[in-house]
């Protein structure tokens, strides 16, 4: 029973070393104005807020890459939630921003100086990003549809004919075959014409 007891104080004792750590680097940067403080009072704020976000990380599942969960270094440390949303510390060092890098700029989708309302907003932003992904994989997968349409889908996505397949011309109308016949049969004539004539020019016979 000591030994269970013992057991559980060591992970107690080291997560309230770990908040005892964040608060000293918290209160380090309110008491100077040094840009290393300041830097390690953020990440400490950020952590703090990580840990609040940790059971709705442990929800997803290990292998789904939609997001990314991630506490970055830098000159402004943030914790990215995906490729475009995270959460970083205000200017004014103690408010929580959770942003979303768009197309035409950056937009503050919440800010509070309470991290558990940014642990809600970004609770409800995970949900969303995933209801939006289950939307797009259902659209192409059949279920949408009635049985009369499921079964139609394969005759209305039918591949279009390959090149394999013989050509069709149209029947040409029977007008066409009389002015091509008439044509050939007045070249003929004068081509006939003009061989007589060539004869009776040889023969010195005169044409009539």
């Amino acid at each position: 029973m000591a030994e269970a007891r013992t057991a559980l104080a060591v992970p107690n004792g080291t997560k309230r070393l770990a908040d005892a750590v964040r608060a000293a680097k918290i209160a380090a940067a309110q008491r100077t104005d040094i840009v290393v403080d300041i830097r390690e009072a953020d990440r400490a704020r950020l952590e703090i807020f990580a840990d609040e976000l940790q059971p709705i990380i442990d929800a997803i599942p290990p292998g789904d890459d939609l997001f990314d969960f991630m506490l970055s270094g830098g000159p402004q440390p943030r914790f990215w939630i995906d490729g475009t949303a995270q959460v970083m510390m205000a200017r004014d060092r103690r408010t929580y921003r959770f942003v979303r890098e768009t197309r035409l700029g950056r937009v503050t989708l919440a800010e509070s100086t309470e991290s558990r309302a940014i642990v809600d907003r970004v609770t409800d932003y995970v949900a969303e990003r995933i209801v939006e992904r289950d939307k797009a994989l259902a659209v192409h997968d059949g279920h949408g549809y009635r049985a009369s349409e499921r079964l139609a889908l394969p005759i209305a996505h039918a591949s279009p004919p390959t090149n394999d397949d013989p050509l069709r011309m149209p029947a040409r109308p029977r007008s066409t075959d009389f002015v091509i016949a008439l044509s050939w049969l007045m070249i003929g004539i004068v081509v006939g014409v003009g061989f007589l004539m060539f004869l009776a020019a040889l023969r010195g016979t005169p044409v009539v």
